[in-house]
């Protein structure tokens, strides 16, 4: 069997932090044209989204629209949702904040087992995490490239330092469509 010259990649998109950036910076666009803007050159195998469910008791608009927007990118191809676990906690003055937990663990293991299966050639990482540093040392120790995809103030210097490339997706993505789809969370 020929192998083809053409370099694969999977790109891991830590929703929350994708979704909070954006908001913060008011950028409005749609997840098709960040992906387009996230890769041009390669053949995408899969797309991970790393996300939880809202809690509608509490915020049932927020429930719908999110539900709106996660069905809406089903039907984006290769892109696979993998649903978290969210954590409610009650503050000290009885308002609520909520947490997403298990999601870097997610993408942490989805990373590895891409690596290991030889799905990608490059992995984009949307996030600031610097948790996956480790993670990162064992990829590329397979030989795969890593590219961080990163928002100014929510990224952590070190994660870019230990990838092979980064760039600024606040940048990229101000320079783009002013379209925006539901709740991205």
């Amino acid at each position: 069997m020929e192998k083809s010259n053409i370099d694969k990649a999977c790109i891991f998109i830590d929703g929350s932090n994708l979704y909070h950036n954006l908001k913060k910076y008011r950028i409005n666009i749609f997840i098709e044209d960040i992906i387009k803007i996230l890769e041009t050159k390669r053949k995408i195998i899969n797309i991970f989204y790393y996300t939880a469910l809202l809690d509608k008791e509490y915020n049932l608009n927020g429930y719908l629209e999110q539900k709106k927007f996660l069905d809406n990118i089903k039907k984006i191809p290769n892109l696979i949702i993998r649903y978290c676990n969210l954590r409610k906690i009650i503050l000290k003055d009885n308002s609520i904040s909520y947490s997403i937990k298990g999601d870097d663990v997610y993408l942490t293991t989805d990373l590895i087992k891409g690596a290991y299966e030889n799905l990608y050639d490059t992995a984009i990482i949307v996030s600031g995490d610097e948790d996956f540093i480790p993670a990162i040392k064992v990829v590329q120790n397979k030989g795969k490239i890593v590219i961080n995809a990163y928002f100014p103030k929510s990224s952590s210097y070190l994660l870019r330092k230990y990838c092979n490339n980064s760039f600024n997706l606040k940048k990229k993505l101000s320079d783009s469509s002013n379209k925006r789809s539901p709740d991205m969370a």
